[in-house]
């Protein structure tokens, strides 16, 4: 991922992780929580209709970032079944973000995004 790191910002640990979007989709990348901030680099769709679209459009590369500061972060919740562990914020607005880690833990990331340094 190539962001700038702002002022006072550091790094406490980055995972691969499914990001599922409330509007549908399943991106596969890379998010990296700071102390002030969650940084997801989206690169594939992985849904259905995603791989269909990337097959069809040829599409390669970083999809996006998702930027979301830790202020915003109204509450952290996690799901846990034995296949599907997940972490799913609810910001300010009222939006959900909800993040997959497969069958693996969740416990350090949800530190990480509740840590404040």
């Amino acid at each position: 991922m190539k962001f700038e790191l702002e002022l006072g910002e550091t790094v406490i640990d980055t995972w691969t992780l499914i990001y599922l979007p409330s509007g549908g989709g399943k991106y596969n990348g890379k998010l990296t929580v700071t102390n002030k901030r969650l940084l997801y680099d989206a690169k594939f769709d992985i849904s259905a209709k995603g791989l269909f679209s990337e097959a069809m459009t040829i599409k390669w590369g970083s999809e996006g970032y998702l930027i979301i500061p830790k202020s915003e972060i109204k509450s952290v919740d996690t799901e846990k079944s034995f296949f599907a562990k997940k972490v799913i914020l609810t910001l300010q607005d009222g939006s959900k973000q909800t993040f997959s880690y497969g069958v693996l833990s969740i416990d350090k990331i949800v530190d990480a995004i509740k840590s404040l340094t």
